[in-house]
């Protein structure tokens, strides 16, 4: 597949890369048109920030119409990230074979997303359902084993957190501990709003997995409840 004809893809109706209607389709296609896919790649592969940057600028808004679209506007942002990082990770896996596929390649991921997502959504809501009709009832009063599970978990996010680099450590103590906006963090660690989004996005996704490997199959998301 030629650049031009990854562009013309991505400009289909059907695309996730689909720009919002009032945007200019020559105007999109021409800058696509310039991409080094090749280069854009192995970048991304060897875990430069210029191309994990220059791939965000190219494909997050898109992206972010498509998800809201079909999702919603609820934690939009942090569904943008994620999904990102997905992408980043997949490519880094060596899952793309051929760098000029790579418009199809994130447009088959964010879809797979977007099911995920949606199923996701159907369980919490099933399950909100059935504590509504009394079908389940939580106690909500936590025995002593429970207040023990909750501070061992503490803990652990205290020390998941320290084992993080400084940076991003400093990143989420800022955003979700500390309460920073946005601006204030890029302000304060000299940040492009793009370096923002992407240094707490592989944060998260970094603070995720250490914490995976010492709770099993249970998860510290819960710990990130700012988006």
């Amino acid at each position: 597949m030629s650049v031009s004809q990854a562009a013309k893809m991505a400009l289909s109706p059907s695309s996730v890369m689909e720009e919002h209607p009032a945007a200019e389709p020559d105007r999109a296609a021409s800058t696509l048109a310039t991409v080094d896919w090749i280069a854009l790649v192995l970048q991304i592969r060897t875990g430069e920030d210029a191309g994990m940057e220059h791939l965000y600028k190219l494909f997050s808004r898109g992206i972010r119409y498509y998800l809201c679209r079909q999702l919603g506007a609820q934690e939009l942002e942090d569904k943008v990230h994620d999904t990102f990082l997905i992408v980043v990770h997949a490519i880094q896996r060596g899952d793309l074979r051929e760098p000029e596929r790579l418009m199809g390649f994130v447009r088959t991921i964010v879809r797979r997303q977007v099911a995920a997502y949606i199923d996701e959504a159907v369980h919490v809501r099933r399950d909100q359902t059935d504590l509504e009709n009394g079908q389940a009832v939580a106690d909500v009063k936590l025995n002593p084993e429970q207040i023990a599970i909750a501070r061992q978990r503490a803990e652990l996010m205290r020390l998941v957190l320290a084992s993080l680099s400084l940076r991003d450590r400093d990143i989420l103590e800022r955003f979700y501990l500390h309460e920073q906006t946005q601006e204030q963090i890029c302000e304060e660690m000299s940040l492009s709003e793009t370096q923002f989004r992407l240094l707490k996005s592989r944060a998260k996704a970094r603070f995720g997995e250490i914490g995976k490997k010492k709770l099993g199959n249970n998860s510290l998301y819960p710990f990130f409840v700012r988006t």
